[in-house]
């Protein structure tokens, strides 16, 4: 149960309590309903104010209708109960997921994982000028991550998609041309649209002090991994693994963002997102390979199958920023 499969079943179940009357039939049933992360102090793994919105409509106390919505979604698959918590916030414990089910997810998903099969309902840009080949950058990464699409897409042809819409101002074409367009697209998207992109050097830094490296040597490493276990005999296989708390999390968390990302056409926040996946990555994988004399066993194949996952998210971010995924990264 994702995020985004939560705001839908939301949406249908307001529907089917305006049709059964249980809710006054002049509510506006939105297309799409805020879910995110429990706060602090919160109940359960995810959250909705939904009975905000709808009790302006509904003329009954937010309450009200949260106590009308909760038991409709309390029994579907993966939510294990629903709460009501303050004057009407929904609260959802979901069913606890193995690290083998959430592996085998992101291996079916691939490239995909955490994307809407149907794309997300994002807001329209209101205006917002396209004659720059940054918002054209920013306007092209919002459209995969909004359209359900994660594969195929390399740095070039992402560029390439944008560069006829206007001609390429002068700055643009010195930035691609010092940077590359690997680095030149990350700095245009790893802050946030209203924000001036900044081109350095940094950006061309080889090492792990750089966040624009460190994304695209994680990935890296999980290939090496793959080949390596391979010399010792072994492939991965999804179980269970200790000691991965931080990297488990934020694949957990990926879908969640993306629908974020895509809903407040922000881009940056999946730059961040696979910033804090491969750094949960680089810190997990010394314990993925047998140290020593240590034969390969069933954990070891659990915890080079969580890598691989890792590796399959990050190429799906940077493909959905329009980034190139290098098989072999060295420092």
């Amino acid at each position: 149960m994702t995020p985004v499969d939560l705001s839908r079943s939301v949406v249908r179940a307001l529907r089917r309590a305006v049709e059964d009357g249980e809710l006054p039939a002049g509510v506006v049933v939105p297309e799409r309903v805020v879910v995110e992360r429990t706060r602090p102090g919160g109940v359960g793994d995810y959250a909705s104010p939904v009975a905000f919105g709808v009790a302006k409509g509904a003329g009954v106390p937010p309450r009200g209708v949260a106590e009308v919505l909760a038991p409709r979604l309390a029994g579907l698959p993966g939510v294990e109960r629903v709460e009501i918590t303050g004057a009407g916030f929904l609260n959802f414990v979901l069913a606890e997921t193995s690290v083998g089910e959430l592996v085998r997810g992101i291996r079916a998903g691939g490239a995909s994982y955490g994307l809407a099969s149907g794309g997300y309902e994002t807001p329209e840009p209101g205006g917002v000028p396209r004659t720059g080949l940054r918002e054209r950058v920013v306007c092209a990464a919002v459209q995969r991550i909004a359209g359900g699409r994660g594969q195929g897409v390399a740095a070039g042809s992402a560029v390439a998609r944008v560069a006829p819409v206007a001609p390429v101002a002068k700055r643009d074409g010195d930035v691609v041309a010092q940077y590359g367009v690997g680095a030149a697209v990350w700095a245009m998207l790893c802050v946030p649209a209203a924000e001036t992109p900044v081109f350095s050097a940094a950006l061309l830094v080889q090492d792990e002090s750089s966040e624009f490296f460190r994304v695209r040597y994680a990935h890296s490493r999980a290939r090496a991994l793959t080949r390596n276990a391979g010399q010792l005999g072994f492939r991965a296989e999804p179980g269970e693994v200790d000691g991965a708390d931080v990297l488990l999390g934020v694949l957990r968390d990926h879908p969640l963002v993306l629908e974020a990302a895509a809903h407040h056409r922000a881009p940056e926040r999946l730059v961040r997102q696979l910033v804090a996946i491969a750094d949960a990555l680089l810190d997990f994988q010394y314990h993925v390979l047998p140290k020593g004399d240590e034969k390969p066993s069933a954990a070891h194949r659990a915890r080079l199958a969580l890598a691989e996952a890792a590796g399959t998210v990050l190429a799906g971010g940077l493909a959905l920023l329009g980034i190139d995924v290098p098989d072999h990264h060295c420092l």
